[in-house]
């Protein structure tokens, strides 16, 4: 059929008979799409919150810990002036309160729907059924929409997870430094029975702020499909939907926990809160 929810309308029709023209009367593809995306992603926003929240716990904890643990500050790479490893850590605190405001912000911009039909002029549906739609899976009614929902909403959204992204990446990045062998003063988390290399015993790679730092890259490559989505012919195209679904998920997986490969947020917290500053140790 070469269409989704044709080919799911068609599905349910097999069981449901003829009343089933009633099912998707009035509607359009992307009543159904859209809204049911939205809501995927206010509830993605809200586990990327959860973990956002433990990761600013887990700085302002070891900020303290840490206050009075010498270490020296860096200018374009070169010894500075001596601060604290507590210090970093609360600049740390700082930007990931930034980061929830953010998120928090996006998620209020993503909370939208719409049951408007075809081209979003309610020829065949009283408004009153998007109110009531939209009210019942927690989300408003778009103020007005094409025959999509406006992908500057989406923009907004996977932007703001590309920034986070970005801020994980320039912690892990500095603990990455830090570790190096000629440097090391400040070490990951290295956990018992865990090997550094299948030749080299003795390593203990950064190797979980490396895939952090990795899928950084992931994230800051999917906004900039999200911002090339803002623009679109009339009141809809593909480009809307392939690049849309395809790159929201990716992003939203990136960040969350139950994404075994990608669950940075949570990385970044293990991270953090098992990092050791040698120079406590002595």
């Amino acid at each position: 059929m070469k269409h989704d929810v044709i080919a799911f309308l068609t599905n349910v029709g097999e069981y449901v008979g003829s009343e089933s023209r009633f099912i998707h009367v009035g509607m359009t593809s992307s009543d159904i799409l859209d809204t049911g995306l939205s809501l995927q992603m206010k509830q993605s926003a809200d586990l990327l919150l959860k973990d956002l929240y433990g990761l600013r716990d887990v700085f302002a904890r070891r900020a303290k810990e840490f206050k009075y643990t010498f270490m020296i500050g860096r200018t374009h790479g070169i010894h500075a002036e001596p601060i604290t490893f507590g210090l970093k850590l609360a600049l740390w605190y700082d930007e990931t309160c930034r980061n929830i405001k953010r998120l928090e912000q996006a998620k209020q911009t993503i909370s939208y729907g719409q049951i408007s039909g075809a081209v979003g002029t309610y020829e065949h549906l009283d408004p009153f059924i998007e109110r009531y739609v939209c009210e019942k899976l927690g989300l408003k009614p778009a103020p007005i929409s094409t025959q999509i929902l406006q992908r500057d909403l989406h923009a907004e959204f996977l932007t703001t997870l590309a920034i986070i992204g970005s801020s994980l990446e320039k912690f892990t990045t500095e603990i990455r430094h830090l570790q190096k062998t000629e440097v090391l003063e400040v070490e990951e988390y290295f956990s018992k029975g865990q090997k550094g290399s299948s030749a080299m015993p003795h390593k203990r790679n950064p190797v979980t702020c490396e895939r952090i730092c990795g899928l950084a890259r992931v994230l800051r490559a999917n906004a900039l499909v999200s911002l090339e989505n803002i623009s679109l012919w009339h009141e809809k195209e593909y480009r809307a939907y392939t690049r849309t679904y395809l790159f929201t998920g990716s992003s939203s997986c990136v960040n969350e926990e139950r994404n075994e490969k990608g669950r940075s947020l949570r990385y970044c917290s293990e991270v953090c809160d098992g990092s050791v500053a040698n120079s406590a140790k002595d």
